[in-house]
């Protein structure tokens, strides 16, 4: 039976010490209200100015024009460039975030480098009690998950420049059943950043990106459109944000290669869709070819500005555990960049002494575009690009990762693992996910395969806090669950599938399956 008739009626223990979900902020947090930070200097000694933001009046005034009116007219004292990734302590050689480069002068890839000491002129508590005094506020721009952590994260763009949709604050899910059930663990959590205003976790890199070229136009720098290549989730949230800027938008996509739901998105939000009889990889090649002749701002994770934003979900995890450090976080890996901007979030925190360790990290791939796992898996030893297989993990489905290095950078620096998922695997820990009340996406079924492994062979322990990151919204992927509960996915078991009964209009009949139904439920219970 084919999957569209089959659906056709449907579619017509604890640690005792440490309770999973403590959110208690403490009394001097209540009275810690929403704050512009600025410094000024006296001599050898920097002091925080704090100016109280005030709700806003009932006015004509817009959010934005609130945040004027409060605007401190101190001098910023926080600062960020470019640099090399990864450069020798002797390297002089850095650009300002106001230029167009994406790659250094050696063609590596480069690399956002923030002024560490004039933000260790404040402690973490300042940093905690300030990032905290800011969550679930409308004050612009520190509404948005991203925008909370500004200082951390594009300290000199002026408020009026930034593009947000308050992303960011994504729901830290506990999943208690899953976990029980499924793998003998207490402390599991999902941190769901495809809740987010594009349905991934897209948007917490480009509200930064689009909020820089916002910036650069106003400065009248030479940049027309912002253009990527894209599996669907990029091009998704380069549209949405340029739409809101004003600002056109050019996608590349390999065509029939993404879902239609994913490929909707830059459509209706007006960007200019090319649909290339390629893969990502042959996307990728092309837009940097044309990006390098036409005044067309590259917006793929090549340009390190977008991990400036996706950071924060590190930061955010450990504001959500009361700045308290998981030990492990899964990530699903397709381009790498998210892998390093995790750890660069988590890496800030330490240094910046909010926390006193970091997590270790596993990033988890798809079998059919594993480059990452094969090269883990050989020492380390030379990087061997591939050409990935077609995978229901679509936005992952990348042989050439543009950003390998920082990958495994962030890897050995965490004491971090690879783990990869076959097509059946990925399948069938997504249905498992779902039928204790999550809605996931094939990648986060990735990531959950990665889990049940580690599990298995005794490196995650049954009470470790393990977090699993979500990348995106599981209705960008209804057909491939509509596969899967139909069993209509060639050489796949689907072992989990729950496909609807179909029964006649008559009592008896209806009866008799509930009564068979409810008696199963019994044994089982």
């Amino acid at each position: 039976m084919s999957s569209s008739s089959l659906f056709n009626a449907s579619l017509s223990p604890l640690n005792p010490n440490q309770h999973p979900i403590r959110r208690h902020p403490s009394p001097s947090l209540l009275r810690h209200r929403p704050v512009a930070v600025s410094c000024t200097s006296d001599g050898n000694t920097t002091t925080p100015i704090e100016t109280s933001v005030k709700p806003p009046r009932r006015t004509e005034n817009t959010i934005r024009d609130d945040a004027r009116l409060h605007r401190s007219t101190a001098v910023n004292p926080f600062s960020a460039r470019y640099v090399p990734f990864n450069a020798p302590p002797n390297s002089s050689e850095h650009y300002s975030l106001d230029e167009i480069v994406y790659r250094s002068r050696s063609g590596g890839l480069l690399d956002v480098e923030h002024d560490m000491d004039a933000l260790k002129h404040f402690d973490g508590a300042y940093w905690r009690d300030l990032f905290d005094s800011r969550v679930g506020k409308s004050t612009w721009p520190y509404g948005s998950g991203v925008w909370s952590k500004k200082e951390w994260v594009l300290p000199e763009i002026d408020d009026d420049d930034i593009v947000s949709a308050f992303e960011g604050n994504s729901n830290l899910f506990w999943a208690e059943r899953f976990g029980k059930q499924f793998l003998e663990m207490n402390d599991l959590w999902v941190k769901h950043c495809g809740i987010s205003h594009t349905g991934s976790f897209k948007d917490l890199g480009m509200t930064v990106l689009v909020s820089q070229v916002n910036r650069l136009r106003k400065m009248n720098r030479p940049v027309v459109g912002v253009g990527c290549a894209s599996t669907g989730d990029t091009s998704a949230a380069l549209s949405a944000y340029c739409a809101a800027a004003g600002i056109p938008s050019i996608v590349f996509l390999p065509a029939n290669k993404i879902s239609m739901a994913q490929l909707v998105q830059p459509i209706a939000n007006g960007a200019f869709v090319l649909s290339i009889d390629s893969d990502f990889d042959g996307c990728m090649k092309l837009i940097r070819e044309v990006t390098s002749e036409l005044p067309i701002y590259l917006a793929n994770s090549l340009n390190s500005l977008r991990l400036e934003g996706q950071k924060t979900a590190a930061i955010e995890i450990l504001q959500q555990f009361d700045w308290q450090a998981p030990e492990w976080v899964i990530v699903p890996g397709g381009n790498l960049g998210n892998i390093y901007a995790f750890y660069k979030g988590f890496k800030m925190c330490q240094e910046l002494g909010l926390v006193d360790r970091i997590p270790r990290l596993v990033c988890a791939q798809a079998a059919n575009a594993n480059p990452l796992y094969l090269h883990y898996k050989s020492g380390w030893k030379d990087f061997k690009p591939m050409t990935a297989s077609t995978t229901f993990a679509s936005a992952i489905q990348i042989g050439d990762p543009v950003s390998i290095d920082r990958a495994v950078y962030a890897l050995k620096q965490c004491d971090g693992i690879v783990e990869e998922a076959t097509e059946e695997e990925l399948m069938d820990a997504m249905a498992q996910a779902d039928s204790t009340g999550m809605f996931i996406c094939p990648h986060t079924g990735v990531a959950l395969t990665a889990l049940f492994k580690l599990r298995k062979q005794g490196v995650i322990a049954p009470t470790d806090r393990t977090v699993v990151v979500s990348t995106a919204h599981g209705l960008k992927f209804t057909q491939s669950k509509v596969d899967y509960h139909s069993k209509a996915i060639p050489d796949m078991a689907c072992r989990f599938s729950n496909p609807p009964v179909e029964v006649k209009a008559d009592f008896g009949a209806v009866m008799d399956v509930l009564k068979s139904y409810l008696g199963s439920q019994k044994l089982r219970s």
